[in-house]
């Protein structure tokens, strides 16, 4: 298999598997290999084989945020590694790092890297933005002191 076919089987292998999980699939084993290793970002965690990811991460997903779009903004495939870009559009149905339900229609930014193996996904990395999450529910996890106000040509203030 040349590299090219390399990096296209790796993939489909992603992409069948945003498929599964756009269409609420219960059925993901087929997606992941056995010792499957999901690592997050602070307050998203770190998930060790199918069932943790399924119970620590998927369903509570699934329940704070229903009515969930995918929009994966851009694949790159080199070998047997996947990495992706974009986001979920969901409605807060649910409660979310202790904000009830608000109704409110939010964008969830994520970036993934994939590791294939033997046809499955073996490791992924993930970056989940909750603080932009958070920020759409009303809640500044920085405090007001978040860069942004360097953007706009402000000082942050120091902390006393």
């Amino acid at each position: 298999m040349t590299p090219q076919e390399q990096a296209e089987a790796s993939r489909r292998v992603i992409t069948r598997m945003e498929a599964a999980l756009a269409a609420n699939s219960n059925d993901m084993a087929a997606h992941f290999h056995e010792d499957f290793r999901w690592m997050g970002n602070t307050g998203c965690g770190t998930k060790q084989g199918l069932d943790a990811f399924r119970a620590n991460w998927q369903l509570p997903l699934r329940a704070a945020f229903t009515d969930r779009t995918y929009v994966t903004e851009r694949f790159i495939a080199e070998g047997d590694w996947v990495s992706c870009f974009g986001h979920i559009e969901g409605t807060h149905s649910g409660p979310f790092m202790g904000i009830a339900p608000t109704g409110k229609r939010v964008i969830i930014p994520y970036m993934d890297f994939w590791r294939i193996e033997e046809g499955r996904i073996k490791d992924n990395w993930v970056s989940v933005d909750f603080p932009h999450v958070l920020a759409q529910l009303g809640r500044d996890v920085f405090d007001g002191m978040g860069w942004e106000a360097y953007d706009r040509g402000e000082q942050v203030p120091p902390r006393p």
